[in-house]
């Protein structure tokens, strides 16, 4: 339990500090070479790694649409069902994201425009690992999808049979993913970014994934051979703010269900509660010990952090300093306290809300910003997937009556040419060729 009135600034900083990654100098440089193999001989060196790493006897990277189906068919019905329930709420959600074009007179004769357009080519990386994620195909397929992108460009690890959960091709076709590509880690994010000879490049790169996946992201996106990126990531994570009548159970299982995401996983408890604490901490060990994976979820809580602050606007001041991904409210009154929770990825409103609606199923997107990126990064939206751009024109009386004030502006910053595309186009109007 950590008093936070008795704690120094220095001590409330290391309180909140993330988890460090290990190796990161040595993880740069591997994966910076990585991606130089990829961007030097394509397809060879993509094959070469996933053999390394996923799939010794894999032949082809490219799924085809045949086998996605087969795959899919494979899906029991009421796991069909669940997926198709968690589709149609967040594609409901994100067509409601779905932004006007503007147009507008801001002087007489003179029209400005803001319109938006899809993405030409999207890639989306959805991690292996030791489970299935459809949601994470959700998340990223479906935007995609109600954005009218053309090109969407999947990306996972096979297993050791060369293939995809079958959970993940179904919710593939759902959202009409048909570029699927046998293929995870850096190396699949480098092929996205540069292009190869089997995977046409995208323009932009979303999606989780593990450090190296971090990493190549990262490096791709300051490439100018390289792509954008949705958002800076790292290790998944939780705050709970949670008064004395909060459910103790409620509450662990809120950290655990983190915890279980992975090693590195952060999970924060933050009471005016001294009891809660107490009752939370026993609670956690007794579900620990129920779950499949206690081990992760037992490293995990290795970085879990308890921390008792005198009343709960103090409580709200350790959640903004920290800036969680995910940030759970078990208050009296829970909403009440939206005003005043300036930072989050997503949160989650009174005790009947638990993180694992959004991850999966009530619409919104599981795609946020975490190591205290949500102070200046939102969650993944619609206009994610999408680029706006301004137009504007001037008809003879909109130069008329906007010309003189362009022509006084770049007089004043020195821009004698800008002055006389200004200038020549006031003297056609007036007849003055001269």
């Amino acid at each position: 339990m950590i008093t936070w009135s008795s704690l120094s600034e220095r001590e409330k900083a290391e309180a909140l500090a993330r988890p460090v990654m290990k190796n990161s100098d040595s993880l740069r440089t591997t994966v910076a070479n990585m991606l130089d193999a990829i961007r030097n001989t394509g397809d060879e060196a993509v094959l070469e790694y996933t053999r390394q790493f996923d799939c010794a006897r894999l032949q082809t990277l490219a799924l085809t649409v045949e086998k996605r189906d087969e795959l899919a068919a494979r899906v029991s019905e009421d796991v069909k069902a669940a997926i198709n329930t968690a589709f149609a709420n967040v594609k409901q959600f994100h067509e409601a994201q779905k932004p006007e074009d503007i147009t507008l007179t801001t002087t007489p004769g003179v029209v400005c425009e803001q319109r938006f357009t899809a993405l030409d080519a999207v890639g989306l990386y959805i991690p292996g690992g030791s489970a299935p994620l459809p949601s994470t195909v959700l998340m990223l397929g479906v935007p995609a999808l109600v954005a009218g992108c053309e090109r969407k460009v999947l990306c996972t690890p096979p297993n050791q049979a060369g293939e995809i959960a079958p959970e993940i091709a179904y919710a593939a076709a759902r959202c009409h993913i048909d570029e699927i590509y046998l293929c995870g880690g850096a190396q699949a994010i480098g092929a996205m970014a540069f292009g190869t000879n089997a995977i046409t490049k995208v323009d932009k790169i979303f999606g989780p994934g593990n450090s190296f996946v971090t990493e190549a992201k990262q490096q791709v996106s300051q490439r100018p051979d390289g792509a954008a990126i949705d958002m800076p990531a790292g290790p998944s994570e939780v705050l709970v703010l949670a008064d004395k009548n909060a459910d103790a159970s409620f509450v662990a299982s809120d950290l655990l269900s983190q915890a279980e995401h992975g090693p590195d996983s952060q999970a924060i408890l933050v009471t005016d509660s001294a009891q809660l604490i107490t009752a939370t901490k026993a609670e956690v060990a007794r579900q620990l010990a129920t779950l499949s994976r206690t081990s992760i979820a037992s490293q995990a809580m290795e970085n879990a952090r308890y921390i008792l602050t005198e009343d709960m606007p103090s409580a709200i001041a350790v959640s903004n300093a920290y800036a969680p991904e995910h940030l759970i409210v078990q208050t009296d009154n829970a909403r009440d306290l939206l005003p005043t929770i300036k930072y989050a990825g997503s949160i989650f409103v009174g005790k009947w809300s638990p993180e694992s609606a959004g991850d999966y199923a009530s619409g919104t997107n599981h795609v946020l910003p975490t190591y205290g990126y949500a102070r200046n990064y939102s969650s993944l939206g619609l206009l994610d997937f999408m680029r706006r751009y301004t137009v504007q024109q001037l008809s003879e009386d909109g130069m008329r009556n906007l010309g003189p004030a362009i022509m006084t502006l770049a007089k004043a910053e020195g821009l004698d040419a800008h002055e006389q595309a200004v200038a020549l186009r006031m003297a056609a109007l007036t007849g003055d060729a001269s």
